[in-house]
């Protein structure tokens, strides 16, 4: 088929033809990335970063952790999820078309391949490269006998008092065991003091204890050596069971479901009903099982059969079972083994000017965290609390931390008489535990807290303040791309933009309205918002792009997002790449579109940027035939985010602004060191600078922008 066939088919732009023309198949489940799968690429890339030795080392031992800290999250949710699906009878095929018991498969077969990878990563290059430093992980064979007596005493007073080890029997069953929490299988000879015949006990490892424990140096001030808390209760099992001789201690670590349930239909109270399914998360169906390699086959098999879990479920690890609890060791003091140390910067015009609502009023404010810091936003919000003419604060929250900067401002504000009205989304997933802490904390201090609307998340980041000035009631807003958490500001990339125009001030008090209270659809002058105005207008801005390609017109588009998995959005895209766009997607993680397929994708480039930072903004850029069209969001291109979440999108206008955000794309899609580009295949592929070719950090780059004093 022509690509002249396809555009007649697609637009119906062109001149008719005599011929009938079959339209392109964009159904066809070849063009689509499993979502799953691509998840897990994600993941892959992150664990790549372990091996990069231009990052300093305790930096690509974080890397590592945080594969499995993701890796952890992916069994309990996308794993977790899957297997619900085929328990239940509920198959559900994306736009790929593969069947869960396929793509359960294909996980399991990538997911020991990489864990086992990470294993031979931690134990021959990074571990190794830490004891260089005077970094150890000191191991029961090589522990000193001053060392031993120490862990010893440490032992009997800290950790056995807390230790209860359960033997197996028909009285005592094998216990529930928390989701992720490390325990042991005990092998055991002998009669106990009641005349049972042990054979198998449990122990779990007391929770509230670190899993790393710090060794007093040999000599005063010197070393870093640490022990592992599992090579402790290992090396002193037999102690918690007298008489008993011991055959054997092998530590194993379940992961279970750790998605919440919850029928917006069957619920009254959601905080209380949350309350319930956080406790039944600890205890959800089992999706995997970590043993140490040395364990014995038999009791292999005797866990499996006791989790109901299979043998592609098993993952046999050479080293810690609970890896994600090594960040202690990651955040050791070591300058010169980390990141070199940055600080976010102040915009000039905050500078000149410490009072926020005057310097809002004069000039919109666009802020790229961490680069320039995210105080301004606090700050704000902490003015607004002790400013006797502000009379309303209306805000968001996602993700904030029970006791952040953030809640404090707004606690005080409330205590100070201000109405305060908080939007708070308890079912931010992990978060639900503190969002329901900083619920019961603002209420207490008098503000207003709803939880959004039912079944359907608020995901936008917006504040609303209203100011009395002189004889006018005055609006500023902040709508950003990011949480508000003050640390994450710190780590991941985001915009702000502080505002007192009055057509988006205007539309941020009807949103809230709608979430606070009840009514028709109220309408909106400049932002876009899911689950209503944000997906069509998208899906018009791509096809007027595709109408300028088709008329012999440039068109350009440029996204940058988290997840690109929309199947809408993703026939769009391949359909204005056959009209001749040129599509430039900078997508961190999941990307269900294939590029560079052809007939279809030839004009789109995917690239994912992993770096220091976090990449967390999203950006929707669109040429517009010279006048340029872009907005920033809390959206990514997803069917949860589009269609079953509250979300902004909101215009950049003021033109050095939209300048700005154009030069970050185009560094970007310049990065030849943290960027891997998608292949067709999709798997991923680092590029690395060409000869003569300068290597090109974006997040280097922005560093070094804003700590010259100037704009990142």
């Amino acid at each position: 088929m022509s690509r002249a066939d396809d555009l007649q088919a697609l637009h119906a732009c062109l001149p008719a033809v005599s011929a009938p023309v079959l339209a392109p198949d964009l159904a066809d489940g070849s063009l689509y990335i499993n979502r799953e799968l691509s998840q897990l690429q994600f993941n892959v890339r992150v664990l790549d970063q372990a091996l990069d030795e231009r990052i300093p080392l305790l930096e690509r031992l974080k890397f590592l952790l945080i594969f499995s800290r993701n890796m952890d999250e992916f069994f309990e949710i996308r794993v977790a999820g899957l297997k619900r699906q085929i328990a239940f009878d509920h198959a559900f095929s994306g736009p790929d078309g593969m069947e869960p018991r396929r793509v359960l498969a294909r996980i399991s077969e990538i997911a020991h391949h990489h864990i086992e990878r990470q294993y031979e990563i931690l134990n021959e290059r990074i571990l190794p490269g830490l004891e260089a430093h005077g970094i150890r992980i000191v191991r029961r064979e090589s522990w000193t006998p001053r060392q031993a007596q120490w862990l010893r005493h440490y032992f009997r007073h800290e950790v056995a008092p807390l230790v209860t080890p359960i033997g197996l029997d028909p009285t005592h069953p094998f216990p529930l065991l928390v989701n992720k929490s490390l325990n042991f299988i005990v092998q055991l000879r002998g009669v106990d003091a009641f005349g049972r015949n042990a054979s198998l006990a449990i122990v779990p490892a007391p929770r509230v204890l670190p899993r790393l424990i710090r060794l007093p140096g040999e000599e005063p001030g010197k070393g870093d050596d640490h022990v592992l808390l599992s090579s402790i209760i290992h090396a002193q099992v037999a102690e918690l069971f007298p008489g008993m001789e011991v055959l054997g201690c092998y530590q194993f670590r379940l992961t279970r479901n750790a998605d919440l349930v919850l029928d917006p239909e069957d619920v009254e109270d959601l905080a209380l009903a949350l309350q319930g399914e956080l406790y039944s998360r600890r205890f959800g169906d089992a999706v995997r099982l970590e043993v140490a390699d040395n364990c014995p086959a038999d009791l292999v098999r005797f866990m499996l059969g006791r989790f109901g879990l299979g043998q592609a479920d098993l993952y046999e690890v050479d080293g810690p079972v609970n890896l994600a609890r090594l960040f202690p060791l990651a955040g050791i003091d070591r300058p010169a083994m980390r990141f070199p140390a940055f600080s976010c910067v102040l915009p000039r015009a905050l500078k000149k000017s410490p009072n926020l609502f005057q310097a809002i009023a004069r000039q919109g404010l666009l802020l790229l965290h961490p680069y320039e810091s995210f105080v301004p936003v606090a700050d704000l919000l902490r003015q607004a609390a002790k400013d006797a003419d502000v009379l309303t604060i209306k805000q968001t929250l996602y993700r904030s931390g029970a006791h952040s900067e953030i809640v404090n401002a707004l606690v005080d504000a409330a205590r100070a008489g201000k109405e305060v009205t908080v939007v708070v989304e308890l079912r931010a997933r992990f978060d639900e535990a503190s969002n329901l802490e900083l619920a019961a904390r603002l209420q207490k201090a008098g503000a207003t807290v709803v939880y959004g609307v039912v079944g359907v998340k608020t995901h936008a980041k917006l504040l609303l303040i209203q100011r009395r000035e002189g004889n006018r009631l005055v609006r500023y807003a902040h709508m950003g791309t990011g949480n508000y958490h003050t640390g994450n500001a710190r780590l991941y990339t985001d915009y702000s933009l502080l505002t007192a125009d009055k057509a988006l001030c205007e539309d941020a008090h009807q949103l809230f309205t709608q979430l606070t209270g009840m009514g028709k659809l109220l309408p909106m002058k400049k932002i876009l918002h899911a689950p209503f105005t944000l997906k069509r207008t998208l899906l018009r801005l791509i096809a007027g792009e595709t109408s300028r390609a088709a008329a012999g017109d440039g068109a350009r588009i440029i996204l940058k997002v988290n997840a690109l998995t929309d199947a809408r959005i993703i026939r769009a895209l391949y359909r204005a790449s056959m009209a001749g766009v040129s599509i430039d997607l900078i997508v961190r993680g999941m990307c269900c579109l294939r590029p560079g397929v052809p007939g279809f994708s030839d004009n789109i480039r995917v690239r994912s940027i992993i770096g220091r930072f976090l990449e967390h903004s999203r950006i929707y850029w669109f040429g517009n035939g010279g006048d340029e069209i872009v907005y920033l969001s809390s959206a990514d291109l997803m069917e949860r985010n589009l269609d079953r979440r509250i979300e902004v999108a909101f215009p950049v206008e003021i033109k050095r602004h939209r300048r700005r955000i154009r030069e970050h794309l185009e560094l970007y899609l310049a990065d030849n060191v943290g960027a891997s580009l998608l292949q067709p295949s999709g798997d991923y592929l680092r590029p690395a600078p060409e000869d003569g070719q300068e290597a090109c950090s974006a997040q280097e780059q922005l560093q070094e922008r804003a700590g010259s004093g100037g704009e990142a």
